[in-house]
C-alpha cells in the first residue's frame, strides 16, 4: 500500500511539474533577457575579432533562430563534408540501382590519394576494400580528404547539389573535391552561409532527408570523437554531432548539440582571420555561451528555478 501511495504521489509531483511548464509562459521576458545577453556575447567575440565571422543558432525545441551576420557566404573547408555525406545516406534508402549504398565496397586506388589524407594514404592500394560506410566513418573521424573524394564520385556532385537545392539552401554549393586548388582558384569554391548550414543540420535532424533509424545513424557517425573548437567548449558527457572546417584564414565548425533538455543546433563560420588559432578560439566561445544559455532553459522552469544540477565537466 506504501508503494502504491509513494508512486502515486510521484506521478503527482510529475504531473504538476508537466503542468507548470505547460501553463507558463513561453519566451518570458526573463528568457528574453537571457537572450539578449547571449547575442550581446555573440557581436563582443566577433567585434573583437581580426576578420570576419557569421553565426547561426537554432533552439530545437522552440525554433527560435539566434543570427549574426548569418546570410554572408562563406568558405567551407571540410564542413561541406556533412552534405556529402547527407546525400549518401539519402541514396542508401533509395530503391533501385544506380544509388549508392553504405553496404557498398570499395577496393583502395592508389590515384585517390590526396593531400591530409592520414589514412587513406596509409592503405594497400588493390587490396584494402572498404564499405562507403567505412569511408564516411574516416571522413567524420579524421577528415580524411581521399575518402571524401571517393564518396563525392559514389553520390554524384550534381545529386549533392541537387539535394541542396530541395532544401531551398541556394547559397550552399559543392563545387570542387578536396583538395583540388586550381578550382578554388578558377572560384569553384566549396560555399554556405551559417544560416543555410544550420537549416540542413535540422532538416536531418528531424528526418526530412531520411527516416529515423538512418538519422540516428548519421548523428552517431557525426559523434565520433574528434578535435574541434566547439568540443573544448562543453563538458565530455554532452553529445557533440559536428563538422569541423579549416583552410588558410578560414576556420568553421557547425553541429548539433544535445545540451540536456534543450537540443540545438549551431554554425559559427569566419574567414579573412589574420590567426586561425583566434578564429578556433572565438568559435569556441561562441559555442560556451550558446551552450551555457541553453543548459539554463534545459535545467529550468520557465520561471527561472534550477529543476536540475548542471552538467559537470
Amino acid at each position: 500500500m506504501s508503494k502504491t501511495i509513494l508512486v502515486f504521489g510521484l506521478l503527482l509531483s510529475l504531473s504538476f511539474f508537466s503542468f507548470a511548464q505547460t501553463n507558463a509562459p513561453v519566451n518570458s521576458e526573463k528568457q528574453q533577457i537571457l537572450k539578449a545577453k547571449l547575442e550581446d556575447r555573440i557581436h563582443q567575440v566577433a567585434g573583437g575579432l581580426d576578420g570576419v565571422m557569421g553565426v547561426a543558432i537554432l533552439d530545437l525545441t522552440s525554433g527560435d533562430l539566434i543570427t549574426y551576420h548569418a546570410d554572408e557566404v562563406f568558405p567551407t573547408a571540410s564542413s561541406i563534408k556533412v552534405a556529402v555525406l547527407a546525400e549518401l545516406y539519402r541514396q542508401n534508402e533509395k530503391a533501385g540501382g544506380g544509388n549508392a549504398k553504405l553496404s557498398d565496397t570499395y577496393v583502395m586506388n592508389k590515384a585517390d590519394d590526396v593531400p591530409d589524407s592520414a589514412i587513406f594514404n596509409g592503405l594497400t592500394p588493390g587490396v584494402t576494400k572498404l564499405t562507403l560506410r567505412d569511408a564516411a566513418q574516416m571522413v567524420v573521424a579524421v577528415s580524411d580528404n581521399s575518402a571524401t573524394n571517393v564518396l563525392i564520385d559514389r553520390v554524384g556532385m550534381d545529386n549533392v547539389n541537387k539535394m541542396l537545392q530541395g532544401l531551398s539552401l541556394t547559397h550552399t554549393k559543392l563545387q570542387r573535391k578536396m583538395m583540388d586548388i586550381n578550382a578554388a582558384k578558377e572560384g569553384r569554391e566549396n560555399l554556405a552561409s551559417p544560416r543555410e548550414f544550420t537549416l540542413l543540420l535540422e532538416a536531418i535532424y528531424r528526418n526530412k532527408l531520411f527516416n529515423e533509424q538512418s538519422t540516428t545513424d548519421f548523428m552517431k557517425l557525426l559523434s565520433t570523437g574528434k578535435a574541434s573548437p566547439m568540443r573544448r567548449a562543453f563538458p565530455d558527457s554532452v553529445t557533440v554531432a559536428d563538422k569541423p572546417g579549416e583552410l588558410d584564414a578560414v576556420r568553421n565548425d557547425i553541429g548539433i548539440i544535445y545540451a540536456p533538455n534543450r537540443p540545438f543546433v549551431i554554425s559559427v563560420m569566419s574567414s579573412y582571420l589574420k590567426s586561425e588559432r583566434a578564429g578556433e578560439d572565438a568559435i569556441g566561445e561562441v559555442a560556451q555561451a550558446a551552450y551555457e544559455y541553453f543548459d539554463k532553459l534545459g535545467r529550468s522552469s520557465p520561471y527561472g528555478r534550477a529543476m536540475q544540477p548542471p552538467v559537470q565537466p
